[in-house]
């Protein structure tokens, strides 16, 4: 058995390796949901508190973290100052929290590093995600964003040809494509800062999406991307051995909000996915964390846990959370199954 890689590229003697940690945007907020400078900041230094611990374990460390609250404040501002200002378009926005994201979640976890006498070399990266221009998302527009409008005010901005559906008693909320990630279009360098030692900061919010025309130039496009679906797509190309989804819950639940509600353990991904082809997870919440762990397992990564901000140190572990690891016997099992085929063949 192999021990997991350092950022140099070597492994490590603690048995960890590389981790990427997926951060909800809610995380970055206060215990309100306030999203006032002040409130985020705190919010952010609090995590990093539990990620430098991790560092200074030795545990080599890639961050990625949400934005939905930070795009949606944007989208408030696009509303109140249209008739003064012209409005952004949802890549600019995305870019726009990416870097101050970035920027908070840089300076914070210096700071943890710093108290801890570590040396403080972390990097933010302003990410982009490649998507198909031809993805059904594009069409049929799901993702709500901002806030709920009355139907009059709602109906000024589907004259400027954006999708708003009828939310009932809430009033109307703007809805959007949310296209499935295809390719981290800045890997190269994310991986380049992670081999020099940097802890870093990279795809907030999922990345920017974007698609490549036919000169292979990528432009953006009004969309948003599913930070955790883009997490496993990230931890892959970043070579992660864990991929941990910091979410609210400490457990993916089965049944919940019933009577039978219970928490969710150690699965294989084939369990997961059976789960979640009975409809076990709410689509706009569970749902893509759970795509997102099996992905990433499914791709080669030895370990996904879903677990909540507090228990992370544990989660890399493998220690709590609901932990995705592929079963070891169907895999031997599988492998041998295929040998007769194999030496057949080769005859």
């Amino acid at each position: 058995m192999t021990t997991p890689r350092t950022a140099n590229g070597t492994r490590s003697a603690n048995g960890t390796g590389r981790v990427l940690i997926a951060l909800g945007g809610n995380a970055m907020t206060g215990p309100d949901g306030s999203a006032t400078p002040d409130a985020q900041r705190a919010a952010v230094a609090v995590a990093m508190e539990a990620v430098a611990d991790l560092i200074v374990s030795g545990v080599d460390v890639v961050l990625t973290h949400g934005n939905g609250p930070q795009v949606g404040n944007l989208l408030v501002k696009n509303e109140l100052t249209a008739h003064v200002v012209p409005p952004v378009t949802l890549d600019w926005c995305g870019a726009q929290t990416q870097g101050t994201l970035g920027f908070t979640v840089v300076s914070a976890l210096e700071a943890a590093l710093r108290r801890r006498g570590q040396p403080a070399r972390v990097a933010a990266v302003v990410t982009r995600t490649l998507v198909d221009p031809a993805d059904p998302a594009f069409e049929h527009p799901t993702k709500p964003v901002g806030r709920h409008l009355p139907q009059a005010e709602a109906e000024r901005f589907v004259a400027l040809g954006q999708h708003w559906e009828d939310r009932g008693a809430k009033g109307w909320r703007r809805v959007v494509p949310s296209p499935n990630p295809l390719e981290v279009v800045d890997a190269p360098a994310i991986r380049t800062l992670v081999a020099a030692g940097f802890t870093t900061v990279a795809a907030g919010g999922g990345g920017i999406p974007v698609v490549r025309d036919a000169d292979g130039a990528e432009r953006g496009v009004e969309a948003v991307l599913d930070k955790d679906l883009t997490a496993a797509l990230l931890a892959a190309s970043v070579d992660a051995d864990v991929l941990v989804i910091a979410t609210d819950v400490p457990n993916a639940m089965l049944d919940y909000g019933t009577a039978n509600q219970r928490e969710l353990g150690r699965v294989t991904p084939e369990e997961l996915r059976g789960h979640a082809a009975a409809g076990q997870f709410a689509g706009g919440s569970m749902g893509p964390k759970v795509e997102a762990a099996v992905r990433f397992v499914e791709a080669g990564g030895r370990r996904s846990v879903i677990t909540s901000l507090d228990r992370i140190t544990a989660a890399v572990a493998g220690e709590a959370g609901t932990v995705v690891e592929a079963n070891p016997v169907a895999a031997v099992e599988a492998i041998a199954a295929a040998a007769p085929a194999v030496a057949a063949d080769a005859g």
